[in-house]
């Protein structure tokens, strides 16, 4: 019997040794609406997991939940944040529609080219302008944004604002809504990752994507043109539920402020273009047709589309953002200062 006793104080001297390091241990779930073969996700989220455990002395796990998983609808990305049901998540601005309407200027037709200038921009332009739209129960990580996009065709070619009268094109916004429609096209909702079966089944003539969800979805298999007119981009917001946050111990909050805001931001640029890279080798690859938007044809869009970017600001001075055109003119500013226009 006294052997046992020793035995089991020995066990317990060793729990309670062991009971402090196993308290340290914090995992952070993570999730967003994209296929794991994304580059979000193998070149941005899974390594950034591993820097956060590294600078944390393996103190942080972050799980990662991608589309396909139990939080992987693109629609619920900023309410699981604020719930609590994930720490960390990923959202597409312009889903559900509505949402963020003064970042969602970024959209306007033709205003920006870059994913750097952008990004940057909207970083930037954040903490006067935007944080004001996010709710007080998260903490914004960090604002993004594609490089201008293309328009992607199933069965017609697209090379003047005529050909894309009546054809039915997948949109991710509401200032994009308003740009298709400008110039022809029927605007239509869907996340990304049901374009592939309704551009298959007919139900859509074509899409609007930047070249890297032609890989990550597959869409050079469903689309055969592919026009690219530089004439918008989609923003996407990176937040972290605030009670979370501040609950972790100084240096993994460090950690966290190190590795994302500004210094995330820097780094969208190069990502974008190595994400978009894939996706048009492989629609070369398939004999997929590529045209650019003559210069003539160019100038005749944007001046079709001034009106829309009329509409788009008074709009958001009727529903209140009564500072519209002076949170456009500085993004006009600062992107072309970033971009070499001026």
């Amino acid at each position: 019997m006294r052997v046992i006793r020793q035995a089991l104080c020995a066990a317990l001297v060793v729990a309670g040794f062991a009971a402090p390091a196993a308290a340290q241990d914090i995992e952070l779930k993570l999730s967003h609406f994209l296929p794991a073969g994304h580059g979000m996700h193998r070149d941005w989220f899974v390594p950034w997991g591993e820097e956060l455990a590294k600078r944390t002395n393996g103190k942080v796990k972050v799980t990662i939940f991608p589309a396909g998983s139990a939080f992987g609808n693109p629609a619920r990305q900023l309410e699981q944040a604020v719930s609590g049901v994930v720490d960390i998540a990923h959202g597409l601005r312009g889903v559900p529609a509505g949402r963020f309407p003064r970042m969602g200027m970024i959209e306007f037709p033709f205003l920006v080219e870059t994913a750097n200038a952008a990004s940057r921009t909207l970083w930037e332009m954040y903490p006067k302008h935007f944080a004001q739209e996010f709710p007080d129960t998260v903490k914004v990580l960090a604002l993004h944004a594609h490089n201008a996009g293309l328009i992607h065709t199933r069965e017609k070619q697209v090379k003047t604002m005529d050909d894309l009268k009546g054809l039915r094109i997948r949109s991710p916004s509401p200032q994009i809504n308003a740009m298709l429609q400008q110039l022809g096209g029927t605007p239509v909702g869907l996340p990304p990752g049901e374009v592939y079966e309704n551009l298959q089944r007919g139900v859509i003539d074509g899409a609007v994507f930047p070249w890297d969800p032609i890989n990550s979805f597959r869409l050079f298999e469903v689309t055969k043109y592919h026009l690219d007119a530089r004439s918008y981009t989609a923003s996407f917001y990176f937040v972290m539920n605030k009670r979370k946050y501040d609950s972790l111990p100084a240096d993994v909050r460090k950690a966290i402020d190190e590795t994302t805001g500004a210094a995330l931001t820097e780094r969208f640029g190069d990502w974008w273009n190595q994400w978009d890279a894939p996706g048009l080798e492989l629609a070369k690859k398939r004999g997929n047709v590529m045209t650019s938007l003559s210069d003539a044809e160019r100038n005749r869009w944007r001046e079709a589309l001034k009106p829309t970017t009329e509409k788009l600001l008074s709009d958001l001075e009727g529903q209140g953002v009564k500072d519209a055109r002076a949170i456009y003119a500085e993004m006009q500013q600062r992107i072309a200062k970033l971009e070499g226009k001026r």
